[in-house]
């Protein structure tokens, strides 16, 4: 390794990201299933958004909340896939100053959107099966695309002050990073500067943006889980819950590896680094592509409409 990588510098021009440290050896095979899963992802959710274009009996709520998650399932996993695999293949570990930062941006804010689409989901839930009647009038195109734009503004205004931040700070140690991206935690790791602030914003992104964000879905799944334990029939509970499976399918793809991540990330000083680098690959690359498979599944006019496709192709 050349000196650069370990002298003083206040502003490195490039960092060295190492993939998976002590797993060097098994880079190839590990990009395999992560290089399928990717494509799956990819593929899937631009069925889903060319499904309901073409569709227009899926022009409702529901499904414009569906393709903004897979526009979001899609930016946020070709952030860090691409260039992980590129590592992996043609060991192109460096990435610019600049790069890192425009990467951590968009892993971070994109992220955030996800988990916001989720919550709109769960609100399209409630309405649907708690005001049924109010439906038609309170998810209007244009109240859709206004919380559309809240989702997307909220997560890029409170992700903004990760990369001014680490820009700011001086670094003295090394520029290498143990990881496959430029994560804040992984980045500011390698700064000589007390990183306290950074660090009390990064707890507070956290529980302000996904903790109310679980907040809400949890509050509104309890008021439907209240309305549907109120009908009269089995057959009618089970038929109302039976559209709640791919939203709560999609959030438990989505919370478990992220907050088990962020966790451990904060608090998992004894864990093993490539222990947490594979959950967060795992992060990176399991719900875009789940995604578009659950709903795909689950969902019958999406079912009915990649039949009809398949059959008039294959005819």
């Amino acid at each position: 390794m050349s000196d650069s990588n370990t002298t003083d510098f206040t502003n490195p021009s490039a960092f060295i990201l190492l993939g998976i440290p002590g797993l060097e050896a098994a880079h190839i095979w590990i990009s395999i299933p992560i290089c399928a899963m990717y494509a799956i992802a990819v593929l899937g959710n631009f069925k889903i958004l060319f499904i309901v274009k073409r569709e227009p009996s899926l022009h409702e709520p529901m499904y414009y909340f569906l393709c903004m998650l897979a526009v979001t399932d899609f930016v946020m996993s070709t952030s860090t896939i691409p260039k992980m695999l590129s590592i992996f293949w043609f060991n192109s570990r460096e990435i610019s100053f600049s790069a890192c930062l425009t990467q951590m941006y968009f892993v971070h804010s994109f992220s955030t959107m996800e988990s916001g689409m989720l919550a709109a989901m769960a609100f399209d839930r409630y309405v649907a099966i708690c005001h049924p009647l109010r439906y038609s009038t309170t998810l209007t195109n244009s109240a859709v695309a206004k919380i559309g734009l809240a989702v997307v503004l909220r997560s890029g205004i409170l992700t903004l002050p990760y990369p001014f931040l680490v820009r700011r700070y001086p670094y003295c140690r090394t520029n290498i990073i143990p990881h496959f991206y430029c994560g804040h935690v992984a980045v500011v790791k390698l700064a000589c500067a007390d990183i306290r602030i950074i660090s009390y914003y990064g707890l507070f992104y956290l529980f302000s943006v996904i903790g109310v964000d679980v907040f809400f879905i949890a509050v509104s799944y309890t008021l439907i889980l209240w309305a549907i334990f109120r009908l009269p029939t089995k057959d009618a509970r089970l038929k109302t819950f039976g559209t709640c499976i791919s939203h709560l399918c999609a959030i438990s793809a989505l919370y478990i590896p992220d907050l088990f991540s962020s966790f451990m990330q904060r608090f998992g000083d004894n864990v093993p680094l490539r222990f947490l680098i594979l959950i967060t690959s795992v992060y990176q690359v399991v719900p875009p592509m789940i995604h578009p498979i659950i709903y795909g599944m689950r969902t019958k006019q999406i079912r009915d409409r990649l039949h009809r496709l398949f059959t008039h192709k294959y005819a």
